[in-house]
């Protein structure tokens, strides 16, 4: 199958989803966008090895706070990623009825909204950073280190606000390549001032840990700077419209979508937390870093699978806005297919080789240890993981993020974090604490089959 193939197995079925009436969109293939997201966030995960790297070098503590300080940047970004989700779904499902002004009506009152919640998201992390840094349990200089990093990566979520909502309206409408290409500069910009504001090169001050969140806030400032110039001047096929743009009906089914995709992020990010901060307590720094290593090892093959779920979900939306439920129902379930050949590939090469891999980012003996049994139970999730992503973006581009959200808390709030307070309760080693994972991805990964087989994701929004 090549780039430009449609979904389905048959070139008769090829032809009938993509139509061939006068007025029809022609869907893109999985792998034209995919491919492209892969791409971009790959590129996004290879500077998060090298910030992984860099922080490595300014000792375990520094390592452990900017892992807190991700999660919490991460829990704070939910409501924004909540909007992020009903654009692709409203976005996707107008480009595949060939209603190109509804499309960008639906982004401009996404990127309005987005940019709203992120001024209160902003003040709670620059005012409230020391007492949610706290919340790990770290030693005092890791908490300190936590502190400044979280502080400084608040300040720039108007930024990622636009930057995530324009880059999702345009992989929803088929594009994924230009924010490939955006991700790309992006990137580009971040490695050199990594580098420069955590040990002051060229003459600028060694900021450290503050340095990291520095670099990174400054390099969204730029890419989303410069999307909002492709839109707004017209260089992309998706429109800048504002007229209409905030009608209630318009508003409501933005949210409708959305607000239970933001609960799910929400849980999501809090879930992290509460498993990191029963690790943090209980079994200290090492166990803590080695989690932070371990995720990034396996970066990689994680990065695939979202690339996949971004698929789902645009061709998923796609085919429901062309009045086609059964072309999404293959389009979901091939994506499933690439997403866990893939990932179960890469994951079982990361786990042949945890420990040189691990060793790149640290070199403490116990933490490359916990960090090598950490790749295992990780890398052992794969298939499960790979489902996850796949069928999840598939139910989130149908409008159905209320299953999501339900799959979340029994997977990750129930049975992962019941499992890891029973080991600690126990006194068991971490790497129990660390295998609850395992419980939370094959629920997961069960109910979010369940769902898509049975089908009544079709109707989740009504035409």
């Amino acid at each position: 199958m090549t780039d430009t193939q449609d979904t389905p197995d048959s070139a008769a079925d090829a032809s009938a989803d993509a139509g061939t009436d006068a007025g029809t969109t022609k869907r893109p293939g999985i792998w034209n966008l995919a491919l492209p997201s892969i791409l971009g966030n790959l590129s996004f995960t290879l500077v998060g090895l090298v910030q992984t790297r860099v922080v490595g070098e300014l000792g375990t503590e520094a390592l452990a706070a900017v892992g807190a300080g991700q999660r919490i940047f991460f829990l704070m970004q939910a409501v924004m990623m909540a909007v992020s989700i009903g654009t692709t779904a409203l976005v996707a499902r107008a480009w595949g009825a060939n209603d190109r002004d509804e499309a960008g009506r639906v982004t401009t009152a996404s990127l309005v909204l987005a940019c709203g919640v992120a001024l209160p998201i902003t003040f709670v992390g620059f005012v409230f950073a020391g007492p949610l840094a706290a919340a790990f349990g770290l030693e005092n200089e890791a908490w300190q280190l936590a502190e400044d990093n979280i502080r400084w990566m608040s300040i720039f979520n108007f930024a990622l606000a636009v930057t995530a909502i324009i880059s999702a309206a345009m992989r929803a409408a088929g594009d994924a390549w230009t924010p490939l290409w955006v991700s790309g500069g992006i990137n580009i910009i971040n490695i050199p001032l990594l580098y420069a504001l955590t040990f002051g090169w060229w003459g600028l001050p060694a900021l450290g840990v503050i340095g990291v969140a520095v670099a990174s806030g400054l390099s969204f400032c730029i890419g989303g700077a410069f999307l909002c110039w492709l839109w707004l001047a017209g260089r992309i096929e998706l429109p800048a419209i504002r007229e209409g743009a905030f009608s209630r009906p318009r508003m409501r089914r933005l949210l409708d979508i959305g607000y239970p995709a933001g609960v799910e992020q929400f849980v999501i990010q809090a879930g992290f937390i509460g498993f990191l901060v029963i690790i943090g307590h209980f079994y200290g720094t090492a166990a803590f870093a080695a989690y932070n290593v371990g995720v990034n090892v396996l970066l990689i093959a994680i990065t695939i699978g979202l690339g996949f779920s971004i698929a789902s979900s645009t061709l998923v939306g796609q085919h429901l806005g062309a009045g086609d439920p059964d072309g999404a129902s293959r389009a979901g379930w091939r994506c499933t297919a690439y997403a866990v050949l893939a990932m179960v590939g890469i994951g079982a090469l990361s786990m042949a080789q945890a420990e040189p891999l691990v060793l790149i980012f640290v070199d403490e003996p116990e933490t490359v240890e916990l960090a090598v049994s950490f790749v295992y139970v990780l890398g052992a999730m794969m298939p499960f993981m790979a489902v996850d992503w796949a069928l999840g973006g598939g139910l989130r581009g149908a409008g159905d993020t209320r299953f999501p959200l339900l799959a979340t808390i029994v997977g990750l709030i129930v049975v992962r974090l019941g499992l890891a307070a029973i080991a600690t309760a126990l006194g068991l080693p971490v790497v129990w604490v660390y295998a609850a994972l395992m419980g939370d991805y094959i629920t997961k990964a069960s109910m979010l089959g369940w769902r898509f087989y049975r089908g009544r994701w079709k109707r989740a929004i009504p035409a």
